[in-house]
Parts: C-alpha cells; sequence; structure tokens
C-alpha cells in the first residue's frame, strides 16, 4: 500500500438530491476521522479468566473532525444552518484511492474563531446517526 496525501482526504455534503450530488467543504486544512465500537461481554466461567467479546454486537460510530479557513461557500452555510436546527445531513467521505463513506451525521459542535489581522477559522465534530457505508 502506497501513502496517501492527507489533502485528498476529503469532506463533503450532499445537496439533497436525487441521487444526491456532494459539495466538497471549502477550506480545510485538517480532516480527521475515528472509528469506536461498544463491546458486548460475554465472558462466562468458561472462558478460562479470558475476557469474551460477542463479535458483530454493541453499537458502532464514526466521529469526523475537521479545521480550516472559513470561504463563504454554499456547503459552509449549510453546515451552519444543520448546527443551528440540530438536522441530521448526509456527509461522504472521499479519500486519495477512491474509496468513498456515506452515511448521515450530526454537527455536534462548530467553532469559529479569527484574530486581528489573521483569517477567519471553524472547526467542527460530526457525530455519525446510523449506517455508515462504503459509497
Amino acid at each position: 500500500m502506497s501513502a496517501q496525501s492527507g489533502a485528498a482526504f476529503l469532506l463533503k455534503i450532499s445537496d439533497d438530491a436525487t441521487p444526491p450530488n456532494f459539495q466538497t467543504v471549502a477550506g480545510l486544512r485538517t480532516t480527521q476521522m475515528s472509528i469506536a465500537g461498544q463491546a458486548i461481554v460475554i465472558t462466562t466461567k468458561d472462558s478460562a479468566g479470558w475476557r469474551d467479546l460477542l463479535s458483530g454486537a454493541g453499537a458502532r460510530q464514526i466521529s469526523v473532525s475537521a479545521a480550516g479557513v472559513f470561504m463563504g461557500s454554499a456547503a459552509e452555510g449549510q453546515i451552519r444552518a444543520n448546527a443551528l436546527s440540530g438536522m441530521l445531513d448526509t456527509y461522504q467521505l472521499s479519500f486519495e484511492d477512491g474509496q468513498k463513506l456515506q452515511g448521515q451525521f450530526l454537527v455536534q459542535k462548530l467553532d469559529y474563531a479569527g484574530d486581528f489581522n489573521n483569517e477567519r477559522s471553524y472547526t467542527l465534530q460530526l457525530e455519525s446517526s446510523g449506517a455508515v457505508v462504503a459509497a
């Protein structure tokens, strides 16, 4: 497997059309994805002192963090509207090798910052709701 460019790890948001078109969220400098699962422990006396987990059970979630420079794009406006309304929306994570993950996410947090003589920046945190699948 060859190294992949971090610049090609893109966050995109759906335009809610059928079929959906995805707009890249402009101005992002960093994007991070975390996959977490909740283990279901099924340890018994027969486990010989070792913990046993139930495969395929428990809740899984994907968290996405991103930070960048505010560009005033339509995608940023849609994210801000989703944050204010608490609405789920369809997002897509796109990787350099062509793989994509897609699912419903909630804007958990959206922060803006700006200093005198510097650009306006923002950070956001997305949390998955439901299945996130290969697109």
